[in-house]
């Protein structure tokens, strides 16, 4: 064989190698994110997720890729995301942002492995078996914002003593399991409500417009994500109106809200993280227990207290978590 030749076979070998070893390496596994809130209003939890994800040892672009899809509070849309993801035959598909993206998943897969964010009973909606022994295809963990909204109502009560009407802003979509539990603690009490429904720019318009009319004394914002999105809004009505307002998580009393109390929307998808990893490490759904909060956190704007003309009683100052000033 001439010299030439066999360099030229020889380079040819060469440049073939690297392309042979990488036939061999396995394909990097793709996270099908799917979440009922936007990009936008989501860039602090997904920093806790990829935290979470980088605890159990993955890193995304390193060794696992993800697929982001956003509903923006359009829940009719959830569906067709869970569908696309599945047909891209991800890992393992992450259903966050709200009760309804996790129930989309689980109508469309019961064999790709689900990690999930409710804020209600997993079991009742059907997600898991049992909260220690999910027993099928999904996993993950309950924040029970969606339960706590008497225990809301109760704090509101006890800051403003005696206010004849308490304006009760809801998402339709959650009314079947938020409005029966803010009824009973409403009649328990002899407290008067009015309940504002809004899931569009347009209805929240109107249920701004409903709640001056009627002029209630104070304000309860049940926990939805479409209302996540949109805080500075709701916080600022709420401040325009002078209406002493409670929320969900601490992030509408960073951005002037009155009060929140509720757990660590943060640590919860820190927690997401984590079993996501979990997963693709080769655990099952099945035998990963569903995370349920030990702590609830209440937060307390004082500069916004201020500003209302509302006094902060020392009772309520000593059950803080967290006074913001």
């Amino acid at each position: 064989m001439k010299r030439r030749e066999f360099i030229t076979l020889l380079g040819g070998a060469a440049a073939a190698w690297p392309l042979a070893a990488r036939a061999q390496q396995p394909a990097m596994p793709v996270i099908g994110f799917m979440s009922a809130r936007s990009l936008e209003d989501s860039e602090h939890l997904l920093a806790a997720f990829r935290r979470g994800l980088a605890e159990g040892g993955y890193v995304e672009g390193q060794n696992v890729s993800i697929e982001f899809r956003w509903a923006r509070g359009q829940y009719d849309l959830l569906p067709a995301m869970a569908a696309d993801l599945i047909s891209r035959r991800v890992s393992v598909l992450v259903a966050v942002g709200g009760d309804p993206s996790p129930r989309a998943a689980k109508r469309a897969t019961s064999s790709i492995p689900i990690v999930f964010g409710v804020g209600g009973d997993p079991v009742s909606e059907g997600l898991v078996e049992s909260f220690n022994h999910p027993g099928g295809n999904a996993t993950g963990d309950t924040l029970y914002t969606n339960i706590m909204e008497p225990k809301r109502l109760g704090l509101l009560r006890d800051l403003v003593p005696g206010v004849p009407l308490i304006g009760v802003l809801l998402n339709p979509s959650f009314a079947p399991y938020q409005l029966p539990q803010i009824e009973e603690a409403a009649r328990s009490t002899n407290q008067r409500i009015l309940i504002a429904k809004a899931s569009t720019d347009e209805e929240l318009a109107e249920a701004f417009v409903a709640l001056t009319a009627a002029r209630v004394g104070a304000l309860l914002v049940a926990a939805d994500p479409y209302f996540d999105m949109r805080r500075d809004r709701i916080v600022e009505f709420a401040k325009s109106e002078r209406l002493p307002a409670i929320y969900q998580f601490r992030e509408y009393a960073v951005a002037g809200g009155l009060l929140s109390y509720g757990v660590s929307v943060t640590e919860g998808y820190r927690q997401r993280g984590i079993y996501t990893a979990r997963v693709l490490k080769g655990e099952k759904t099945a035998d990963l227990p569903v995370l349920q909060p030990t702590k609830f956190e209440l937060v307390i704007n004082l500069k916004t207290a201020k500003a209302l003309g509302v006094s902060i009683s020392d009772n309520l100052l000593s059950l803080a978590d967290e006074v913001i000033e």
